[in-house]
């Protein structure tokens, strides 16, 4: 689903909301949460407000969090704070008597939007045509169930920033080049810790329908789908730069959603739950400068006090889309569950499931 049909779905919050406190729906969610017990479970993503982590039942990352809502068997209704397509995972992943809600359907992800199946029809179409069939699709979990569901259709998997590496690992024995959707940058840095050169990665810009490289086309390995994080994207090296020169001491980690120029640059580069036990393991009296979100950044900061925990980018803000998810709504989907009611119910087409299920199975068979 496109960020407009997700608009266009969305009912507008009520605005008793509005003239209700904090204390007030804090209350009323506690209460809600205290009624049903293990009937509601809250899953609630890393990049999520601590207005809204404070009542999730576990927090982690997008595929962690779908799995934990398949686990719960006795959870009739999964509140998933977080974006639409961590959403649609864990539609994928429950059984057909549990019920995925999202609390605001205006929580997308702009990453997974950068890739629409219309595009990937015709990409694949294309690059046929000059690779024939010599491509292997994967996608990063950070796209649409349609999209995981291409991949599943042509033999390829899923990818989580943990486990990217091994997979590009096995795909590479399965074909000879890998298409990788949606996020370029961290195809191109982890094709690059595998020893792939630059030289032999090609972009596919989905906008104008053009592969983008300089050179003998048979020596492409990579074929980056030119998308990106709106967030990690901000980070850049002239943050590094000036932090280097300011405050030397300072130990730099980040996501490998940044560019690749700012990975290397880095003191450190890994997935959400890498930065987490890092920052956790880092002796006292050290510093960090953090390349992700900020929701996470400041949560790191408050429970590492023994540490300087501050952001890459001084002037980055949150994630917008995470930050959709919010108190009120969280409310009005608890609400309107007393209500006999749900809102904003997530359904994956169960032909697209089935065929997304091949491509995050063949990922968690080698995970």
């Amino acid at each position: 689903m496109s960020m407009l049909e997700m608009i266009e779905k969305q009912t507008l919050l009520p605005k008793k909301y509005a003239q209700m406190s904090v204390q007030q729906m804090e209350e009323r969610v506690r209460e809600i949460k205290n009624k049903y017990g293990n009937r509601i479970y809250i899953p609630g993503h890393h990049y999520q407000k601590d207005e809204v982590i404070q009542f999730s039942d576990s927090t982690g990352d997008s595929l962690q969090l779908a799995q934990l809502s398949a686990q719960n068997k006795d959870a009739e209704y999964i509140v998933f704070c977080g974006v639409h397509f961590m959403a649609e995972t864990a539609d994928i992943l429950t059984a057909d008597h549990q019920e995925v809600i999202l609390p605001d359907m205006r929580a997308g992800c702009s990453m997974a939007d950068m890739a629409d199946m219309d595009q990937t029809d015709r990409a694949w179409d294309a690059l046929q045509k000059k690779f024939s069939d010599t491509i292997l699709p994967l996608t990063y979990v950070n796209s649409t169930a349609a999209i995981k569901a291409f991949c599943g259709r042509h033999g390829g998997a899923t990818v989580t920033s943990s486990n990217a590496k091994k997979m590009l690992e096995w795909a590479f024995t399965q074909k000879e080049r890998i298409l990788f959707l949606p996020d370029q940058h961290l195809g191109r840095n982890t094709a690059f810790d595998l020893g792939i050169p630059l030289e032999h990665m090609a972009v596919w810009d989905p906008i104008s329908d053009k592969l983008e490289y300089e050179g003998n086309v048979e020596d492409v390995k990579i074929i980056l789908w030119k998308g990106h994080c709106s967030v990690h994207e901000k980070f850049t090296v002239e943050n590094i730069k000036e932090l280097r020169a300011s405050s030397p001491e300072t130990n730099i980690i980040v996501h490998p959603e940044c560019s690749h120029e700012v990975v290397q640059l880095a003191d450190y580069a890994g997935s959400t739950h890498y930065i987490i036990e890092k920052l956790k393991a880092a002796p006292a009296n050290t510093k960090w400068a953090v390349g992700t979100e900020m929701n996470l950044v400041k949560r790191l900061g408050q429970i590492h006090t023994d540490k300087v925990v501050t952001s890459l980018n001084p002037n980055m803000c949150p994630c917008l889309t995470m930050n959709r998810i919010d108190l009120p709504h969280l409310l009005w989907s608890l609400e309107a569950i007393e209500e006999g009611k749900v809102l904003n119910k997530i359904k994956v087409d169960e032909d697209v499931a089935k065929e997304a299920i091949l491509a995050l199975e063949r990922m968690l068979q080698r995970a």
